[in-house]
Protein backbone atom coordinates (compact mmCIF):
# COMPACT_ATOMS: atom_id res chain seq x y z
CA UNK A 1 0.00 0.00 0.00
CA UNK A 2 1.46 3.35 -0.97
CA UNK A 3 1.63 6.20 1.59
CA UNK A 4 -1.18 8.20 -0.01
CA UNK A 5 -3.60 5.27 0.01
CA UNK A 6 -2.60 4.41 3.58
CA UNK A 7 -3.29 7.97 4.74
CA UNK A 8 -6.65 7.97 2.97
CA UNK A 9 -7.69 4.71 4.66
CA UNK A 10 -6.52 6.01 8.04
CA UNK A 11 -8.42 9.27 7.69
CA UNK A 12 -11.54 7.34 6.72
CA UNK A 13 -11.11 4.92 9.64
CA UNK A 14 -10.65 7.86 12.04
CA UNK A 15 -13.83 9.56 10.80
CA UNK A 16 -15.85 6.35 11.13
CA UNK A 17 -14.44 5.49 14.55
CA UNK A 18 -15.02 8.95 15.99
CA UNK A 19 -18.59 8.93 14.64
CA UNK A 20 -19.27 5.71 16.57
CA UNK A 21 -19.35 3.57 13.42
CA UNK A 22 -17.17 0.94 15.06
CA UNK A 23 -17.88 -1.92 12.66
CA UNK A 24 -17.08 0.17 9.58
CA UNK A 25 -13.98 1.57 11.29
CA UNK A 26 -12.95 -2.00 12.10
CA UNK A 27 -13.17 -2.86 8.40
CA UNK A 28 -11.19 0.23 7.32
CA UNK A 29 -8.46 -0.49 9.88
CA UNK A 30 -8.24 -4.10 8.68
CA UNK A 31 -7.39 -2.86 5.21
CA UNK A 32 -4.28 -1.16 6.60
CA UNK A 33 -3.46 -4.07 8.93
CA UNK A 34 -3.42 -6.52 6.01
CA UNK A 35 -0.65 -4.48 4.39
CA UNK A 36 1.67 -4.68 7.43
CA UNK A 37 4.54 -7.14 7.33
CA UNK A 38 6.30 -6.37 10.62
CA UNK A 39 4.84 -8.40 13.51
CA UNK A 40 5.11 -5.80 16.30
CA UNK A 41 3.48 -3.11 14.16
CA UNK A 42 0.74 -5.52 13.08
CA UNK A 43 0.00 -6.28 16.75
CA UNK A 44 -0.80 -2.61 17.42
CA UNK A 45 -3.11 -2.45 14.41
CA UNK A 46 -4.83 -5.60 15.68
CA UNK A 47 -5.30 -3.82 19.01
CA UNK A 48 -7.01 -0.89 17.30
CA UNK A 49 -9.25 -3.27 15.36
CA UNK A 50 -10.11 -5.15 18.55
CA UNK A 51 -10.83 -1.84 20.30
CA UNK A 52 -13.45 -1.07 17.66
CA UNK A 53 -14.94 -4.57 18.10
CA UNK A 54 -14.99 -4.23 21.91
CA UNK A 55 -16.77 -0.90 21.69
CA UNK A 56 -19.30 -2.41 19.29
CA UNK A 57 -19.92 -5.22 21.83
CA UNK A 58 -20.31 -2.60 24.55
CA UNK A 59 -22.82 -0.61 22.47
CA UNK A 60 -24.82 -3.79 21.88
CA UNK A 61 -24.80 -4.73 25.58
CA UNK A 62 -22.59 -7.80 25.14
CA UNK A 63 -20.62 -7.68 28.40
CA UNK A 64 -18.66 -10.87 27.73
CA UNK A 65 -17.54 -9.66 24.29
CA UNK A 66 -16.65 -6.27 25.72
CA UNK A 67 -14.49 -7.79 28.47
CA UNK A 68 -12.74 -10.45 26.38
CA UNK A 69 -12.10 -8.44 23.23
CA UNK A 70 -11.41 -5.28 25.24
CA UNK A 71 -8.73 -7.03 27.30
CA UNK A 72 -7.08 -8.33 24.13
CA UNK A 73 -7.11 -4.82 22.63
CA UNK A 74 -5.60 -3.26 25.75
CA UNK A 75 -2.85 -5.88 25.81
CA UNK A 76 -1.92 -5.27 22.17
CA UNK A 77 -1.95 -1.50 22.65
CA UNK A 78 0.29 -1.59 25.74
CA UNK A 79 3.69 0.03 25.65
CA UNK A 80 5.18 3.17 24.22
CA UNK A 81 4.08 4.91 21.05
CA UNK A 82 5.48 3.17 17.98
CA UNK A 83 6.95 5.57 15.41
CA UNK A 84 5.37 3.78 12.44
CA UNK A 85 1.82 4.05 13.85
CA UNK A 86 0.21 7.32 12.80
CA UNK A 87 -2.41 7.30 15.56
CA UNK A 88 -1.71 8.35 19.15
CA UNK A 89 -2.03 4.92 20.74
CA UNK A 90 -0.87 5.90 24.25
CA UNK A 91 -3.72 8.34 24.91
CA UNK A 92 -6.13 6.15 22.98
CA UNK A 93 -5.33 3.15 25.20
CA UNK A 94 -5.90 5.16 28.39
CA UNK A 95 -9.24 6.43 27.07
CA UNK A 96 -10.21 2.93 25.96
CA UNK A 97 -9.49 1.47 29.39
CA UNK A 98 -11.73 4.08 31.03
CA UNK A 99 -14.52 3.58 28.48
CA UNK A 100 -14.46 -0.21 28.80
CA UNK A 101 -14.67 0.16 32.59
CA UNK A 102 -17.77 2.34 32.11
CA UNK A 103 -15.95 5.43 33.33
CA UNK A 104 -16.04 7.60 30.24
CA UNK A 105 -16.98 8.11 26.64
CA UNK A 106 -15.50 5.99 23.88
CA UNK A 107 -11.96 7.00 22.98
CA UNK A 108 -11.27 9.18 19.98
CA UNK A 109 -8.90 7.95 17.33
CA UNK A 110 -6.52 10.84 16.66
CA UNK A 111 -3.39 11.26 14.63
CA UNK A 112 -0.18 11.97 16.52
CA UNK A 113 0.68 15.64 16.77
CA UNK A 114 3.55 15.37 14.28
CA UNK A 115 1.50 13.56 11.60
Amino acid sequence: MNPEDRRRYLEHARELFNAGEFWLAHEALETVWRSIMEEDEARVWQGLIQAAAALLHQARGNRHGTVVVGAAALAKLAGPQRAEIEFDTVNFRAQLARALAGEGNPPRLEFRAND
